[in-house]
């Protein structure tokens, strides 16, 4: 499949996937208090700080391995059963930690107790359909990656309404919505796996445990890093603005998220596109992908500078009167959207390069520096602070992760690629 027809595969399921949350948005919002959207805000959070650990970033390495030209596809079947192998046990350990400290985090988050495991379960089995979705897209084949991504959001959106409006269950309907979705979705997508002759977990390996840990764990401090993005800025606002604010915030993050949703699509073909050109090595290719990247930047930051103009507009017009503050941070907000995606187009040389180490390095002093920014800038300027420095700290991820990629492909030829 070419890279244009991958994209616009992986763009319209993507943007699929994402119109189901925005059809639900101004319904949830009409439906729940901020304050109601704020806790949902904090499970979100939580979720997305437990996914770090739980499977160790081995679907990145069974997607990588994909790559090693001397493999069978034994050998990838082996691979990815022992990239389940480290889930379940990650799995456990994490269950065991939470459940030892779930009062403190449900008092700490203002979610409930229920809510605390609830993340655990969705982050265990949204691995396994992560590895469905990963083997499908290393191998081109958009078309099932679309379907099986927008039949989950269809399903987590019809038992949302049903639990949410239907049964007055309110906030507590969504996340059983996602429990349910999640897992129903992971085991079509374990099936599917067998059936495919992708997977063989009974066979223990421990060099490609080993491997793909060795790929995996320096992952961690870049997720943790990427939580510290993008992530706690919702801990912070709680604790100093309170939970409706952080549930204001938490829609202007949701809006804005549409321009990551496009990015994300577009890298999905990009990059085995990508990787297959630089596993050829040709001058003339590499020059070709700079241009191509140059015009990706500059449409990047149009879309951003646009949405000053038009966000607070769609915010009330989506979201309601009671949200209309989270227009003043929609802007700044997709600014940072901008630099995100242009930090995908510069951070798969750095994977190729299986570098995951200093990505990391990059990744988690970006999120130490928004912590830092988040703590002085909300005091002052209350969530305009808080966008303010998510959009630093992605500035300062992409530049330097984009310094990583100069160096660890130094025949990429940024500055004269038109020679």
């Amino acid at each position: 499949m070419s890279f244009f027809k991958g994209a616009s595969v992986y763009l319209v399921s993507n943007l699929l996937n994402a119109v189901i949350p925005f059809l639900l948005l101004p319904i949830l919002t009409r439906y729940l208090s901020p304050a109601e959207y704020g806790q949902i805000a904090m499970f979100q959070t939580l979720l997305a700080g437990i996914g770090t650990f739980i499977g160790l970033n081995a679907v990145g390495a069974a997607n990588r391995k994909f790559y090693d030209g001397d493999v069978d596809e034994t050998v990838l079947r082996q691979f990815n059963g022992s990239c389940i192998q480290i889930l379940i046990v990650s799995s456990i350990i994490s269950f065991i930690g939470i459940l030892l400290f779930k009062n403190k985090l449900s008092e700490f988050l203002a979610i409930p107790t229920s809510w605390i495991l609830s993340a655990v379960v969705i982050s265990a089995f949204g691995f396994i359909t992560s590895m469905r979705l990963g083997q499908w897209q290393i191998r081109s084949q958009a078309k099932w990656f679309g379907i099986l991504q927008v039949s989950s959001s269809l399903v987590n959106m019809l038992l949302s309404l049903l639990f949410v409006i239907a049964l007055t269950q309110g906030a507590q309907g969504r996340i059983d919505a996602q429990v349910i979705t999640c897992i129903l979705v992971a085991i079509i997508a374990l099936i599917w796996l067998y059936k495919d002759k992708l997977l063989q977990i009974k066979i223990c390996k421990p060099q490609q445990i080993k491997e793909a840990l060795s790929f995996g764990v320096p992952l961690i401090p870049h997720h943790v890093g990427f939580f510290l993005i993008s992530a706690v800025d919702r801990f912070v606002i709680n604790q100093k603005l309170g939970l409706s604010e952080a549930g204001i915030y938490m829609v202007a993050v949701q809006l804005s998220s549409a321009m990551a949703i496009v990015f994300d699509a577009i890298n999905k073909a990009y990059v085995p596109w990508l990787f297959e050109r630089l596993k050829r090595d040709d001058n003339e290719e590499k020059k070709q992908i700079v241009k191509y990247t140059y015009v990706y930047f500059v449409i990047a930051l149009l879309i951003a500078g646009i949405a000053f103009i038009i966000g607070p507009f769609f915010i009330t017009l989506i979201a309601g009167e009671q949200y209309t503050e989270a227009g003043k941070v929609i802007g700044l907000l997709c600014l940072g959207q901008a630099f995100g995606g242009m930090y995908l187009m510069v951070t798969n040389y750095v994977f190729y390069a299986k570098k995951t180490g200093k990505l990391a390095l990059v990744t988690i002093i970006s999120g130490l520096i928004n912590v830092g920014l988040l703590i002085i800038f909300i005091g002052k300027f209350g969530l305009i602070g808080a966008a303010i420095s998510f959009s630093l700290s992605k500035i300062i991820q992409f530049v330097f992760t984009w310094y990583l990629a100069i160096k660890f492909q130094s025949q990429i030829p940024w500055l004269n690629f038109n020679k």
